[in-house]
């Protein structure tokens, strides 16, 4: 059956090490949503990035606070980002369209109903929407706490089938996921007490981190919208999930019917 999937992509699974853009990954992950596309499904991209890329871009000599940093990394990286998902798109006979939205949108009001409008129409016309946060101009209290946040907001909005929160490990752990004695949670049930699991950590190069990811899951799952976690770095991790699950490790937040 064909779905309405909104994919969140990381900071930590489209960067290196370095901190630089990681165009083989992006190019990869790309190639999945062009594959479920095909399918037959919906797919909109939250995309983190454009700070990294932007960082990559331009060398600085003089101190910048952390709100103009944030600016004019993000103005220089998300023209790149978006010209890179275009060209990769492309190849595949793919449309993009760019959304970059803010925490007020998201607002009742005339605001929240034109973006809801806007990428419902590029939906049904074949586009593939790739939305991030207008970081140029959101600083402060303007702020989502993270993509994490914005891609919940969006699957709520669009009435999704799936939310894919991709992240560089495989999901839920007992403890830490590199201690051999942790077990990953394959599923989460909507009266399961998972607080004891959950730390507040932030990612290397992005805002959120597994508890972020944590909260946005359990809002959406009370929506009634199933939530997958999963590595974005394991090989046709996004293809998998949605035709295959028990191949790739991950945690769903099911939906009880």
């Amino acid at each position: 059956m064909n779905s309405r999937i909104v994919v969140k992509i990381g900071s930590n699974v489209l960067t290196r090490s370095d901190g630089r853009l990681d165009v083989t990954r992006v190019s990869a992950l790309v190639d999945q949503v062009a594959q479920l596309r095909l399918q037959g499904h919906e797919v909109v991209l939250v995309s983190s990035g454009a700070v990294a890329c932007g960082r990559s871009e331009l060398r600085v000599d003089h101190s910048l606070d952390s709100v103009e940093q944030r600016q004019l990394f993000s103005a220089l990286g998300q023209v790149k980002l978006i010209g890179l998902y275009y060209d990769l798109f492309r190849e595949h006979g793919l449309h993009v369209g760019q959304v970059l939205t803010m925490k007020e949108n998201f607002q009742p009001g005339e605001q929240y109903d034109n973006q809801r409008a806007c990428m419902t129409v590029m939906l049904e016309n074949g586009v593939v929407p790739i939305v991030n946060e207008n970081d140029t101009v959101a600083v402060t209290e303007l702020m989502f706490t993270d993509n994490d946040e914005l891609s919940g907001l969006i699957a709520r909005m669009l009435q999704a089938d799936v939310l894919v929160l991709l992240s560089n490990i495989d999901g839920i752990y007992t403890g830490d996921p590199h201690d051999p004695e942790s077990r990953l949670l394959s599923t989460v049930r909507p009266d399961d007490d998972l607080s004891q699991y959950i730390k507040e950590e932030r990612s290397a190069f992005g805002r959120g981190g597994m508890h972020s990811k944590y909260t946005t899951a359990r809002r959406v799952q009370q929506s009634g919208i199933r939530v997958l976690i999963a590595n974005g770095e394991r090989p046709d991790v996004l293809c998998q999930l949605i035709d295959h699950p028990e191949n790739v490790p991950h945690t769903e937040f099911i939906v009880c019917k």
